[in-house]
């Protein structure tokens, strides 16, 4: 078994509007690659954001009362909290320096997953202007959009997925991981398989689009390496349709929050 991981090279700024599919085919060919069935490309957020139009003009935002008082508690700017609470289904904690919400899509994050890092302003904007980025409506139909366009482009069936960098409960450090796919799954259920010795697995589900998510992450960078793309090949495990739903525990069985 081989798992080959190839960052995509010369990909551009991308804005609003951008077809994708276009320009990762194109890196791809740049890459001296090929498409193969089976093979996936795992993208960041930021790109799918911008394309999106998911850029918002700080200067656009009024905050309310409320969050004005809950950006001091937390050391923010109220713009993007107000931002964090519109894009969020509910705050669970804040500190100096962090909120923690549950976000639109269900998972738990940091800041609503609000980025100010490599956020590149429109041509036509004025220099006081600042920017920032929220992640994809929608993530799961990103991928599949951009799955179906690269398909009817190369004829090949690969799998999409897009990352993004969070944090984790009773860990230091970001690692990647999935916040949109389509084409592959997103969990691999082991209950039922032998192990070395015979031993039926009894609760082993793992969680191979994080895993994927986390090693594409190392090979992308997260400061000035400029390669939003990985492309994968090698992926130990059957191609199937996943969610991004699949990766949430649910609230009943949530032991922590």
């Amino acid at each position: 078994m081989s798992l080959t991981l190839t960052p995509l090279q010369n990909i551009p700024i991308i804005r609003q509007g951008d077809n994708l599919a276009d320009i990762l085919v194109d890196a791809l060919q740049s890459s001296n690659l090929q498409f193969a069935n089976d093979d996936i490309l795992v993208i960041t957020q930021k790109i799918v954001s911008k394309a999106e139009g998911r850029m918002i003009n700080l200067a656009t935002i009024t905050p309310n009362a409320r969050t004005i008082e809950l950006a001091k508690k937390a050391d923010k700017d109220p713009r993007v909290v107000e931002l964090m609470l519109q894009e969020s289904n509910e705050v669970l904690r804040v500190r100096k320096g962090t909120i923690i919400v549950e976000h639109k899509l269900g998972f738990v994050c940091a800041n609503a997953g609000i980025d100010h890092s490599n956020v590149v302003p429109p041509v036509e904007a004025m220099r006081a202007e600042e920017y920032v980025l929220l992640l994809p409506e929608d993530p799961d139909r990103s991928a599949r959009i951009i799955r179906e366009q690269i398909k009817q482009k190369t004829g090949m069936d690969i799998g999409v997925m897009i990352i993004d960098s969070h944090g984790r409960a009773w860990r230091n450090g970001t690692v990647g991981i999935c916040i949109g796919l389509s084409g592959l799954p997103a969990l691999i259920d082991e209950r039922g398989w032998k192990d070395l010795f015979g031993y039926t697995l009894k609760i082993t589900v793992v969680g191979v689009a994080d895993e994927l998510a986390a090693a594409a992450s190392l090979m992308m960078g997260q400061a000035a390496e400029g390669t939003p793309v990985v492309h994968v090949r090698g992926f130990p495990y059957p191609l199937g349709e996943g969610s991004l739903k699949e990766l949430i525990r649910p609230k009943d069985q949530d032991m922590f929050r």
